[in-house]
């Protein structure tokens, strides 16, 4: 361990917010795709699953925008702990027998996770602010990225994780394992987390919670049909699709959205070296703009393919796979820009609103992949993909450039 103490309190904390992200994560993305798997077993319909993850949107939005505040008013280690808790209380809300596992339960459950993961992710974004000295942004780039990359690859693995409890434990079973596993970090944040992190010194009004920066504002709105274009598509969709069409079980589906979900996160922590952006040039408006045009033509091409049934399989997994890359730097950009925009003072204010709309987007994607999946097919859910993407690039021409963006 001496290598440990070694280290310079910043990089410690940074490791333990990282580590406190990572276990979360876990825990998060090993309950979605459980809920997805059981309850299509059980003969739920893909809007029905869809409407299990609408009170985990919902309040992923409201969290954000009050959660920001909190972070500035109490300090951020309190949020990301009261996040942890919250996820332990959420998983054991499910540990309740399998005939009482009906919807409005489930939904609650979901609504706890979802204030305890945008708790979470907002309080480790926001740190990072705080950690980095404001000259620093090509480090500030790639803290953010490392950061962001390997949550998501650990989501995947939490895709995973999901879909192999699933099989050997049951659902019960899995859960318990998450909730045990939870509470020990929980435990551990709670005595090495630094107190007064992300408090701010002038105690912000409840009036503060809507951005005054137009920086962020559009920043927020591309982010806001970004994520809806992914979500349109993969949430629910997908892996019905998977299921049913392909008749993959439970093993491959979990499996194959965890290889994605990991490879997304590793290519999120390249998006430094991808965008050839070095430390005395961090990116900015233009690269938001251009990579977004690129990300657009993937989910046209793989709805031509199902349109006229033309290889199907091959073009589907091999345009996913570089929808995951190209989205992967798409949101590493974003991640940056808006730890950049944000102010040093009361950052998770700012943090908070625009993962206000990214949670926003992830509503109404969930909300549309299975309605529009249900009523008109994949094919369709990858138009509307197309279209929120072609909106993000649009929106994304107004982001600063150059000098503005500092």
């Amino acid at each position: 361990m001496q290598w440990l103490a070694q280290l310079t309190p910043q990089i410690r904390q940074y490791m333990i917010v990282t580590g406190n992200y990572w276990a979360f994560t876990l825990t998060d993305g090993a309950l979605r795709m459980l809920v997805v798997l059981y309850f299509y077993g059980l003969g739920y319909s893909p809007l029905s699953i869809a409407m299990l993850f609408i009170f985990y949107e919902i309040f992923g939005v409201i969290t954000n925008l009050i959660g920001g505040w909190l972070g500035a008013k109490l300090g951020l280690n309190k949020t990301m702990n009261i996040g942890l808790f919250m996820q332990i209380i959420a998983l054991g809300m499910l540990l309740v027998p399998s005939d009482m596992l009906l919807v409005p339960w489930v939904m609650a459950a979901q609504a706890m996770s979802g204030i305890a993961k945008d708790l979470n992710k907002m309080s480790a974004k926001s740190a990072i602010k705080l950690l980095v000295p404001d000259n620093a942004q090509g480090q500030l780039y790639k803290w953010v990225a490392i950061l962001t990359g390997s949550k998501n690859a650990l989501k995947g693995v939490g895709f995973f994780l999901g879909g192999i409890l699933l099989s050997l434990l049951g659902f019960q079973g899995a859960i318990l394992v998450m909730t045990g596993a939870l509470t020990l970090v929980w435990l551990l944040s709670l005595v090495t987390l630094n107190k007064e992190l992300g408090k701010a010194k002038n105690k912000p009004k409840f009036t503060d919670l809507l951005s005054k920066s137009k920086a962020v504002n559009t920043l927020s709105a591309a982010r806001m049909f970004l994520f809806g274009a992914r979500d349109v598509w993969f949430v629910v969709a997908l892996p019905v699709y998977l299921a049913t069409v392909f008749n993959w079980d439970h093993w491959y589906v979990g499996g194959f959205m965890a290889i994605w979900v990991i490879g997304y996160g590793i290519v999120q922590g390249f998006a430094p070296k991808l965008t050839g952006n070095s430390k005395d040039t961090p990116p900015d408006g233009r690269h938001a703009m251009r990579w977004a045009t690129a990300l657009a033509i993937t989910p046209a091409t793989i709805a031509l393919s199902l349109y006229y049934q033309w290889n199907v399989p091959f073009i589907l997994i091999t345009g996913l796979l570089i929808f995951g890359a190209l989205f992967a730097v798409n949101s590493s950009l974003h991640s940056y820009l808006i730890v950049s925009y944000a102010g040093k003072e009361g950052v998770s204010l700012d943090v908070g609103f625009y993962y206000m709309a990214n949670a926003m987007g992830r509503l109404i994607g969930t909300v549309l992949s299975g309605w529009i999946y249900q009523e008109y097919g994949l094919g369709m859910c990858l138009g509307i993909s197309t279209l929120f993407i072609a909106i993000t690039a649009v929106i994304s021409v107004k982001l600063p450039r150059g000098q503005e963006s500092s």
